[in-house]
């Protein structure tokens, strides 16, 4: 943002919002518990709430090696689960065999096409870090509320296709929300 992140210096307070952005994703559901601490007797605070990972959770991640900007070697690790579990599950799945980085490379690519700013080596990058945020939720919350998305769709009882985005499979919406709709719907509901 503004400039790139190699001609930042961390202890310039002006270069605090430029150089690297990154953008976290998460699908379909937020993993974890929340977990009260029992209270231990001893003085002090008690140790508040945290979220733990619950037992059933699978989780793994790839970790690309490169060299002269070549992958030379590509490594998963387990990061939650059992190696087993993490098989058995890769095994059962209808959709892949093994641990990759498919469906977050789907949602970049969607992402920066929705998204200009994002675009590598373009110079429709964002100089000022507000406007990139708004534009970031505006992409993201568009795409998963006001987009079809044809992987998703369902038959109906009548045996026709029923469109379906992110949000509707995802249970956040029971229909496909035109952008007027999404736009002017109010942040906070009063009861």
């Amino acid at each position: 943002m503004g400039k790139k992140q190699k001609h930042c210096d961390p202890n310039n307070r002006d270069d605090a919002r430029q150089g690297d952005n990154w953008d976290h994703v998460g699908f379909d559901k937020a993993y974890g518990q929340c977990m009260v601490p029992p209270h231990t007797g001893r003085p002090g605070r008690p140790e508040g709430p945290r979220w733990l990972a619950p037992p059933s959770l699978l989780y793994a991640t790839v970790h690309k090696t490169r060299e002269k900007g070549r992958v030379v070697n590509v490594e998963t690790r387990v990061v939650f689960g059992r190696p087993e579990a993490v098989q058995a599950a890769l095994k059962a799945s209808p959709v892949s065999r093994h641990v990759n980085t498919a469906f977050i490379e789907r949602h970049n690519g969607t992402d920066r096409n929705r998204n200009a700013r994002k675009v590598r080596k373009t110079y429709c990058f964002s100089k000022d870090w507000d406007v990139h945020e708004a534009m970031t939720y505006y992409a993201l919350y568009s795409y998963n509320f006001c987009w079809p998305v044809r992987t998703l769709r369902v038959r109906n009882v009548g045996g026709q296709w029923q469109p379906r985005t992110p949000a509707m499979a995802a249970r956040l919406a029971d229909h496909v929300w035109s952008l007027h709709e999404w736009l002017t719907f109010p942040a906070v509901q009063r009861k």
